[in-house]
């Protein structure tokens, strides 16, 4: 997704956050035609824009001026970078988590996984910090591999990979009542085999080649197809994400996996 916190940026765990007032599904805004890009890619059928219903994810690296004017540029929904590891609080989760509800986007955390820590710890920290909120995405698993940390780049076996990566889905799904999205790369797909994931819901990233391309024969949910957007609303580029269907499939969806 976006540039990740330093491992050596500890930042203490917050309360949950309360819940606001947004409603557990809405009309669709303006399907991402507000959006720009600073590196447009010329995709393949089907492109992005074939989708009619787009959203983004972002971290503390972007800055959000104005939510109701992201919504209106075409941002149905968000995933907002809760935690990282079994210690790293993202600083700006609380603050962009509440202006994404109050703005009308649909808002949802995920987690970036960190191989040095074990996952039964990684799931009771980003528990504790996101709670359950009535109305919120399902949770989402960020799982790539990070070779600039300072402090880890361990890279297990496919085998031990996919096993950490159950056993932290697992924890979470008990507690929130909704099992998470999986978000990965092209590279950590392959290397590690996620094909043999079966049954999971995944979010793919990729930048160059439409889904099809670079994950010959994975099913997806959303596609993040730009690191490099621009949005009325946020001053810093901000990822851009499609969702695979209609808008009457993304409420039919929000109903069924919302929290």
């Amino acid at each position: 997704m976006t540039m990740r916190l330093t491992r050596r940026s500890v930042v203490l765990a917050a309360p949950a956050l309360a819940l606001s007032g947004l409603p557990a599904f809405a009309n669709i805004p303006s399907h991402g035609r507000g959006f720009g890009d600073n590196d447009p890619v010329d995709f393949n059928h089907p492109a992005p824009s074939k989708f009619p219903v787009h959203g983004l994810d972002m971290a503390r690296f972007q800055t959000v001026n104005h939510w109701p004017t992201v919504r209106s540029a075409g941002a149905t929904f968000v995933w907002i970078k809760a935690t990282e590891g079994g210690d790293l609080l993202d600083p700006s989760f609380k603050t962009h988590w509440r202006g994404a509800r109050q703005g009308g986007v649909h808002a949802g955390a995920y987690h970036f996984y960190y191989f040095c820590t074990p996952p039964e710890v990684q799931a009771k920290w980003f528990l504790k910090n996101v709670g359950k909120k009535r109305g919120m995405l399902p949770p989402v698993l960020d799982m790539e591999w990070n070779p600039f940390s300072p402090t880890c780049t361990l890279r297990p076996p496919a085998k031990e990979v996919r096993a950490q990566m159950k056993t932290f889905l697992q924890i979470v799904e008990r507690k929130l009542g909704q099992r998470p999205v999986i978000y990965t790369t092209p590279e950590f797909y392959k290397d590690n085999e996620l094909y043999k994931m079966s049954n999971e819901e995944y979010w793919l990233r990729t930048t160059a080649k439409t889904p099809a391309e670079a994950y010959p024969g994975q099913a997806w949910r959303f596609w993040q197809y730009s690191g490099t957007g621009v949005v009325p609303g946020i001053s810093e580029e901000t990822d851009l994400n499609c969702f695979n269907g209609s808008a009457d499939d993304f409420n039919a969806w929000l109903k069924r996996r919302t929290v």
